[in-house]
């Protein structure tokens, strides 16, 4: 074995392998890096997989992320839309609602031929009728002063409430009265008439209760919580409002001078 040196041929020497040992070195060394080649390979693949499941898993995080900001946005704008909305909104909407849907049951109703009525009596529930029921029982209830008129209205109901009929008494003075029992433009009977004792009695049991009923009554008078408190308890709370209700006007300078404290 030689190579060409220069144009001259050159002659390498050849050095033969002692023993069979040498080979089995050589062939180990490459089954060997051969080997370590092919065990790189499962390694790198399992970092590869961990690293694609945390991205992954990263993305999802993103995705969520980006969704809830969304929803937070949409509650954001749906708060303050009912914040603008009147404070009575939602008792309006609710009646609507119901208004809408008694106007489509009435339609339907119309169309089938059959009673409005009695198709939603049919859905009322025992509770429900015996609760009405009870709320028609309670008669001249007392919704708070509205007007002169409806006080006055409900003064009456309750006076003609307690009125008993007496029928032997009715039939007597129409017998004494005779055509002037049921007057006519032409008839004069003013001063004729004498009540009894017992009515006299009942009007005055009543004036009485009335009496009471106003002592005992004490308008409200709205409470001011930025109002100074200068009063130890009720008593003097309601004598300093007198006080002040009288003096105050006379004593308003020097309460300033002394407040500023720039009294002498």
């Amino acid at each position: 074995m030689g190579v060409v040196i220069s144009g001259k041929y050159v002659k390498l020497p050849c050095y033969p392998l002692k023993n069979k040992t040498s080979l089995k070195m050589a062939s180990c060394s490459e089954t060997n890096a051969s080997s370590v080649d092919i065990d790189d390979e499962p390694v790198e693949t399992a970092a590869s997989l961990k690293r694609e499941a945390r991205l992954r898993k990263f993305r999802e995080l993103h995705l969520k992320r980006n969704e809830a900001r969304k929803l937070n946005q949409q509650e954001v704008v749906e708060e303050d839309k009912k914040r603008k909305l009147p404070a009575n909104w939602e008792a309006k909407k609710a009646r609507l609602e119901w208004e809408l849907a008694e106007t489509q049951k009435k339609k339907e109703c119309a169309a089938k031929g059959e009673d409005y009525r009695r198709v939603k009596l049919l859905e009322v529930t025992a509770d429900d009728a015996e609760r009405w029921e009870r709320k028609k029982k309670k008669k001249n209830p007392d919704t708070g002063f509205a007007g002169y008129a409806e006080a006055q209205f409900r003064q009456y109901q309750r006076l003609t409430k307690q009125i008993k009929p007496d029928l032997e008494n009715y039939e007597k003075q129409r017998e004494e009265c005779g055509e002037d029992f049921h007057p006519t433009p032409n008839s004069l009977i003013h001063g004729t008439h004498v009540p009894t004792k017992t009515g006299i009695d009942r009007m005055v049991e009543d004036l009485e209760k009335q009496i009471d009923k106003r002592a005992k009554y004490s308008r409200r008078r709205a409470y001011n919580d930025d109002a100074d408190i200068d009063y130890i308890n009720e008593r003097n709370a309601k004598f300093n409002k007198k006080a002040e209700r009288f003096y105050g006007k006379y004593t308003a300078e020097i309460k300033q001078n002394l407040e500023r404290g720039t009294a002498v």
